[in-house]
């Protein structure tokens, strides 16, 4: 019997990407609160968008002109250093594929986003992982790793799943630190959360540098997870190298529109903004006084918060616990995280029952 084809190695020890639950281990459908959704939906302009999208018959414009246009002038970025993906995954993996292979290395934090060991074996380099600081990034220990054969550095800012937050002066240290020659991805899925005046300044070290690429997503708060769009931002020579290899049509006539309609209704964004500080602080604060029952929610300016369980209760059964309550959230044992629990900030309602659900379970234990 004749050989039948073999992946390559770095295929072969790929662990493909779990993405977060929607129904219990029963098949019953839950509160969705492990993906980081929106749970104000999407902005009502943009659903008006989709209506006035191009027929599906007819290819979508491949370039995303008017999509790139408005992005550019909604953050003060030259369009044509603008360049779409299908999610900002897309682009993640298609960085690692154009600036590393065989021989080279990419590096990324301990508890960082699980795509980025993906992108890195996809393209046959190999991952470089460095240790944390207390579940966040440590740019020193980071540092410490780049060698010779660095190519690609991944960071999230916020940090996925942690929440952490890297301020200002540590991402222009770690950029200053880093060789000329190695890209520095930095995601920022989630920057749209933190406040205007905390802003980590990758934007500007994008357009400064020709060796910094930052992407964003339309999945979070524009609430278009559905429709994959996402966008990266860097050096006329970055952006011409992920277009050389990018999904031709990516994006679809509809995502175009939509997305176009989303980044131009500034008060949804704002107003998701604000929801998810003041929910996520009262769930903080609740969560806070579960510190006796060994519950430690980690510091986070993303739409999540990521728990540590240390006392009798374990993530395990809180996880179990809550889903017998109607909620799913997200339990990382694959992600060397069974301690912990990250749950999506949903509505002030939600939050609120799973902390009394939370608060129910750590008392049964006593």
């Amino acid at each position: 019997m004749a050989n039948p084809p073999t992946p390559k190695s770095w295929i072969s020890a790929i662990h493909a990407y779990v993405p977060g639950k929607s129904a219990g281990a029963d098949g019953r459908v839950l509160i969705k609160l492990s993906a980081n959704e929106n749970p104000l939906g999407t902005s009502a302009k943009a659903l008006a968008a989709r209506a006035e999208a191009a027929a599906p018959s007819r290819y979508p414009d491949p370039d995303s002109k008017a999509l790139r246009a408005a992005i550019g002038q909604a953050h003060g970025l030259d369009p044509a250093r603008i360049v779409m993906g299908t999610g900002s995954d897309e682009l993640l993996n298609l960085a690692a594929q154009a600036y590393a292979g065989l021989g080279d290395e990419v590096i990324y934090v301990r508890y960082g986003f699980s795509v980025y060991d993906i992108a890195a074996r996809r393209c046959g380099a190999t991952p470089v992982v460095a240790p944390d600081a207390d579940y966040g990034t440590d740019v020193d220990a980071l540092l410490a790793l780049v060698s010779d054969k660095t190519r690609v550095v991944f960071i999230a800012n916020p940090n996925n799943p942690t929440g952490s937050f890297l301020p200002k002066g540590e991402i222009a240290r770690l950029h200053a630190a880093l060789p000329s020659d190695v890209l520095l991805v930095i995601d920022q899925a989630y920057a749209e959360y933190v406040a205007p005046q905390d802003d980590d300044g990758a934007l500007a070290l994008a357009e400064a540098h020709d060796n910094v690429l930052v992407t964003r997503t339309f999945s979070k708060i524009y609430g278009l997870a559905g429709e994959r769009v996402g966008w990266g931002t860097g050096a006329a020579g970055i952006v011409d190298a992920l277009n050389r290899i990018r999904g031709p049509f990516n994006v679809t006539n509809s995502a175009q529109a939509m997305a176009e309609a989303a980044v131009n209704d500034r008060a949804f964004v704002e107003s998701a903004r604000l929801h998810n500080a003041e929910t996520r602080a009262r769930f903080v604060a609740e969560l806070e006084a579960l510190g006796n029952h060994g519950l430690r929610p980690l510091p986070s300016e993303a739409n999540f918060v990521l728990i540590l369980f240390a006392g009798k209760l374990s993530a395990e059964a809180a996880y179990n616990g809550l889903a017998e309550r109607g909620y799913i959230t997200r339990w990382l044992p694959n992600q060397g995280l069974p301690q912990t629990l990250r749950i999506t900030i949903g509505t002030a309602e939600q939050m609120a029952d799973i902390a009394l659900g939370l608060r129910e379970m750590a008392e049964q234990l006593k």
